[in-house]
C-alpha cells in the first residue's frame, strides 16, 4: 500500500467579487511510495500550492480525497488537525517560519513541546540530527543571528524531529544563495536514501532534478511525470526543461 494516495481530488474556489467559480485542481491522482522523493512542479496558478495545502491538511478538497497510510485526512476532525501534522508531517518553508524570539534549539523543539515531550527525551533526539545537519554550533543563537542556509537546515531538523512519516518542503531553496541551496539539496538526498519520503514543491529546475520522480501539473490536472532511475541530476535537470518548454508551448497531455 502507497504511504500517500491522492484520489480525484478538486478544489473549487469562489472569487470573492463577482462570485465566479475557478477550479484550482481537476481530478487529480497520484502515489508515493514510503521512501520516495518526490517533485512537483508547474507554472504559477498549475495548482502547485493548492495541493500543497491539502496534503498538508491544511484546506480541505472540494471532493476527493487524500489517505495517508491508509486513513482519510477527512475522517480527521477539524479539532484534531493540529496534532495529526505534528504527529505525520514535517514541513519545511521557503521562509524558514523560524520564531526569533526563540534559540534555535528551542524551534527545533517545538512540535515535540506543544505534544508534551520530555527534555531528555527531546535532548536525545536532536543530537544525531544537529550532527547531520551540522548545526551543532549554533542551537544557542537566534534566527537572526544566523544565515539562510543555516536557518534552513534548522527548519530541516523541526520537521524531522518528530520523526514524521512524509516531509513537505514548499519551495526550500527559494531563499538561499546558490552554495547553501546546493548543501539543502544533498542533506535532502541523505535523509531520503536513510528513508524520509519527501514531497517538494519547487520552481526551481536543480531542485526538481535531485527528486526521485516529478510530476508536473497544468492547469489543475497532472499533466506528465519523470523518473530520474539511475540518471545524474544533470541528466535529469535537461529533462526537466524539456518538458516545462512543453507545458510552457501547451504540449498535450502526458498522464
Amino acid at each position: 500500500m502507497a504511504l500517500l494516495e491522492v484520489q480525484h481530488l478538486q478544489k473549487v474556489y469562489t472569487t470573492r467579487f463577482g462570485g465566479n467559480q475557478v477550479e484550482a485542481l481537476q481530478n487529480v491522482n497520484f502515489t508515493v511510495e514510503a521512501g520516495e522523493y518526490v517533485a512537483i512542479m508547474g507554472e504559477s496558478g498549475s495548482g502547485k500550492t493548492t495541493l500543497l495545502n491539502i496534503l498538508a491538511a491544511l484546506d480541505r478538497p472540494t471532493s476527493g480525497e487524500v489517505y495517508l497510510n491508509g486513513k482519510a485526512l477527512s475522517d480527521v476532525r477539524e479539532r484534531d488537525l493540529a496534532a495529526f501534522r505534528r504527529s505525520h508531517l514535517g514541513f519545511v518553508f521557503q521562509d524558514f517560519n523560524l520564531l526569533d524570539t526563540f534559540s534555535i534549539q528551542d524551534n527545533i523543539f517545538l512540535p515535540l513541546v506543544l505534544a508534551g515531550e520530555r527534555y531528555e527525551t527531546m535532548k536525545k533526539k536532536l543530537e544525531p540530527l544537529a550532527r547531520q545537519l551540522g548545526i551543532g554550533e549554533i542551537l544557542t543563537k537566534y534566527p537572526y543571528e544566523v544565515s539562510g542556509g543555516q536557518k534552513q537546515r534548522s527548519a530541516v531538523a523541526r520537521a524531522q524531529i518528530t520523526d514524521p512519516q512524509l516531509v513537505l518542503a514548499d519551495e526550500p531553496t527559494g531563499a538561499l544563495d546558490s552554495r547553501a541551496s546546493d548543501r539543502l539539496l544533498e542533506l535532502f538526498e541523505e535523509i531520503n536514501a536513510a528513508g524520509q519520503t519527501i514531497v517538494m514543491v519547487t520552481h526551481s529546475v536543480k531542485a526538481a532534478s535531485h527528486a526521485g520522480r516529478v510530476l508536473f501539473l497544468r492547469d489543475g490536472k497532472v499533466y506528465h511525470q519523470l523518473y530520474r532511475g539511475e540518471e545524474k541530476p544533470e541528466e535529469q535537470f535537461r529533462r526537466i526543461s524539456d518538458t516545462l518548454t512543453v507545458l510552457a508551448q501547451g504540449g498535450e497531455d502526458h498522464a
